[in-house]
């Protein structure tokens, strides 16, 4: 006897070492609202969970009916054992078992074979798990691994299946037709054997009235509760794509996680996505998604992947939050706020509006514009950002240097923009890259907060954010100022748009080429909200754009956030005046001004303020102004408009060797105010006489200056042409 203790003092066995390496992880909102449960990769749904978390009747209730005397014996019931030989012996079949609950929690860890040998080697383990475990611990790992019918395994499990409650919850007659199932998952599924479960439960009562857990009144009224079954559920009740997202990434052990998402407000995106959705359908939209920010903690309230994750024929498992796509020309507010950082240009700046060709790689020319074909002319920083004008833009990008710009992107958390500046060239500003809405939301986010840069937090934290900031605080407060202009952005949206908000807000739209994303990102004081709507196949949609396609799900989102409370206003940029200035030339206004409105100035700016300025407009609006019909005040009548001065073009390489292709040409064109032929010269030697105002001149290697003649005026630049060294990428997208 001494030794067989001996022995069992050296093969104790802890339960609390078996936990379940994959259990299920059940995620809770912000509140603590569920929203859904993420199974382990064998299927298995199994939550585990300590005692103090289940309902004390559930555990009364599996006791009275496996185990009465589970605090009584040490892990084999000899009381019970002889009782059920006798049976066996008197009827000549089994009658009732003998198995213990530490018996049961051996099997279901070691899986011993039915057999005598079976049964002796499991009561071995069981007074082995005696030896090392409580009696607490061994009636967790019991009830956190009964099996519950289909692939529901533990209490928890069950009762947010079946009740769409958790175990600490269950009332009585909850918990007495829950421990019924283990006896017989199958034929006591919930589901599809109700009497029979309900039979069983009754019998369950019984038995804890019997052993004194509950009184017969107690008894009687449960058995007599109607109890109604939750409806079959997916598992997931909001926000699947991000559940899915951490589950594959939280360490082992978890089964809770509480979310920073907001479950009510989850839930009204994604409905509200789905109408939206399905108004567009007949324009080809199918797609979309959208990311909710507390701009004070980095917490994401809503992430929403897609209009339904399990919708399979929709491709709804694919998550537009995490999807690259071209932005369009939503990166602008970036660009204009380093060019003000940089000194490139000033509030009160005037940015040309019309017509201009860029040389890029490969001889190839780049000439940027709007979907609606028209130029605005002279236009200040703030119409040209808040109208989203591409030329303005793409004349800025042109003096801050692509490279710098990516530089600015990367900080701001641009990840997947890997490529170098040659690729993305002038377009990078026009969306000429691929950015994800997790991406482009949180660099909004460090807009919204004045440069101070936070992460974004899916999981609720204790630890305060910590931001880095990036640029001029008061410089991202002018962007905000010109984003939060509704006035401003009236000439390409309209008055009173869809991107207009009863309280202070800034937005930005984009629209990438052909029309195959649509994005509006926003902010107020206290959130960021970034809305994504096209097709993951890239398919183009019919003519929707970011003001049709992704703005009305954002206005909703917005005023759905706001609808307790008006956020504050935004702060104004610090150490910036307003001032009045002449439109079209951002100076203080002369006599021939035609429209005056107010802009804010730095201090330099205002020291030289009374300084008189230009009344004309530079040569650069030649060609524009001819466009309206009107003629530039000049002394002379001929203006070139094409090439530029100081123009540089590039001779492609067509094969190893590099020659001129019969298209590498360019076409002269001059403006002139009478009828008379055009002369046109290069390096001092005349090529041509024409009757129109253009020719075509082949490119070859050189510098050369080109003079344009008719009726006694000309007029003259110069440009070069230069050889390929290499292969670069060919086009933009805007």
């Amino acid at each position: 006897m001494l030794l067989f203790f001996a022995a069992l003092g050296a093969l104790r066995i802890d339960v609390a070492h078996f936990e379940r390496q994959q259990a299920a992880v059940v995620f809770e909102d912000r509140s603590g609202l569920p929203l859904g449960t993420v199974l382990p990769s064998d299927g298995e749904h199994a939550s585990s969970i300590p005692l103090e978390r289940i309902a004390p009747s559930f555990i009364a209730a599996v006791i009275a009916t496996e185990d009465a005397r589970f605090y009584r014996h040490g892990g084999v019931d000899i009381a019970a054992v002889l009782r059920s030989a006798r049976q066996l012996v008197q009827t000549g079949a089994p009658v009732s078992g003998a198995s213990t609950i530490t018996m049961q929690v051996a099997r279901m860890l070691y899986h011993p074979p039915a057999s005598m040998r079976g049964k002796v080697r499991e009561a071995w383990l069981a007074w082995c798990i005696e030896a090392g475990s409580s009696k607490n611990a061994i009636l967790s790992a019991y009830v956190n691994r009964l099996p519950m019918g289909g692939n529901l395994y533990g209490v928890e499990a069950a009762a947010q299946s079946y009740f769409g409650a958790q175990a600490a919850d269950l009332d009585l007659a909850q918990s007495a037709l829950l421990a019924a199932i283990p006896n017989d998952p199958v034929r006591l599924n919930p589901r599809t054997h109700w009497r029979a479960l309900k039979n069983r439960q009754f019998y369950i009562l019984q038995r804890m009235r019997a052993t004194g857990a509950v009184t017969d009144a107690q008894a009687q009224r449960a058995a007599g509760e109607d109890l109604h079954l939750a409806a079959p559920a997916r598992g997931i009740l909001a926000g699947a794509h991000l559940l899915f997202a951490l589950a594959s990434n939280l360490p082992v052990h978890t089964s809770h996680v509480r979310t920073t998402i907001d479950r009510p407000l989850q839930q009204f995106i994604e409905t509200q996505m789905r109408a939206l959705l399905a108004a567009l359908a007949e324009r080809n939209v199918h797609q979309g998604a959208a990311l909710v920010i507390d701009n004070r903690t980095g917490e994401v309230l809503a992430y929403v992947g897609s209009p339904d994750y399990f919708d399979d024929d929709n491709h709804g498992r694919n998550d537009g939050v995490r999807a690259l796509r071209q932005p369009g020309s939503a990166l602008k507010p970036f660009l204009y706020e380093l060019a003000l950082e940089r000194g490139v240009v000033q509030p009160n700046s005037i940015l040309a509006d019309v017509p201009v060709t860029y040389a890029i790689a490969n001889g190839q020319l780049y000439s940027p514009s709007d979907y609606s074909n028209a130029y605005a002319g002279p236009v200040r920083v703030r119409l040209a950002l808040a109208n989203s004008l591409n030329v303005p833009a793409v004349r800025v990008l042109s003096r801050v240097g692509t490279g710098v710009f990516l530089d600015r992107l990367h900080a701001l958390g641009f990840e997947h923009l890997t490529r170098p500046p040659e690729y993305y060239g002038l377009g990078l500003t026009l969306g000429g890259g691929e950015v994800s809405l997790w991406e482009l939301t949180h660099a909004y986010l460090t807009l919204a907060r004045a440069g101070s840069a936070i992460p974004l937090r899916t999981v609720i934290s204790n630890d305060a954010p910590n931001g880095a900031q990036t640029g001029s605080p008061r410089l991202w407060w002018l962007i905000t100022d010109f984003l939060s202009d509704s006035h401003a952005r009236a000439h390409s949206f309209g008055a009173a748009s869809i991107l207009d908000l009863p309280f202070p807000t800034a937005v930005k739209t984009g629209t990438s080429s052909d029309f195959r994303d649509t994005w509006t990102v926003g902010y107020s004081r206290e959130y960021t909200v970034g809305v994504w709507v096209g097709n993951f196949n890239g398919a183009a949609m019919r003519h929707v754009s970011g003001v049709t396609g992704a703005a009305p799900l954002w206005h909703r989102i917005m005023l759905r956030l706001h609808q307790n409370h008006e956020p504050l206003p935004f702060s104004k940029p610090a150490g910036f005046v307003r001032r009045s200035i002449c439109a079209s030339s951002g100076l203080k206004p002369l006599t021939n001004c035609d429209a005056v409105v107010t802009e804010y100035l730095s201090p330099a700016q205002v020291v030289s303020y009374g300084k008189p300025g230009r009344s004309t407009l530079p040569r650069t609006y030649d060609e524009w102004l001819g466009a309206q019909g009107v003629a530039p005040v000049r002394a002379s009548d001929v203006r070139i408009l094409f090439p530029h001065q100081d123009d540089r073009f590039i001779l492609n390489r067509t094969d190893d060797a590099i020659e001129v292709a019969p298209m590498q040409a360019i076409a002269f064109h001059v403006r002139t105010f009478v009828n008379a032929p055009v002369t046109w010269s290069l390096n001092g030697v005349r090529v041509a006489t024409t009757a129109s105002d253009t020719y075509t001149w082949r490119l070859r290697p050189g510098t050369w200056h080109l003079e344009s003649q008719t009726a006694a005026r000309h007029d003259s630049v110069t440009f070069t042409v230069v050889r390929a060294t290499q292969r670069t990428r060919r086009g933009f997208s805007f």
